[in-house]
């Protein structure tokens, strides 16, 4: 029974690998990616509450008089 050669395994791997990289180096390059994204400038809108047009103070018990 012949024994197997493999004698070429290596360079034919290697040089596989290698073809593989040029080729999926060629396609990404060829590719069009979209560009990077940029920040939305957002503007809050004030909304207008019912108690903020009126004028009310809040009582704290240390800001009362001293009785």
């Amino acid at each position: 029974m012949p024994q197997l050669d493999t004698s070429t395994w290596f360079i034919t791997i290697i040089s596989s690998m290698i073809t593989l990289f040029i080729l999926f180096q060629l396609k990404v390059s060829s590719q069009t990616f979209p560009l990077a994204p940029s920040p939305k400038l957002l503007t809050t809108m004030k909304v207008k509450t019912p108690w903020e047009s009126k004028w009310t103070k809040i009582y704290l018990p240390h800001s009362l008089p001293q009785q």
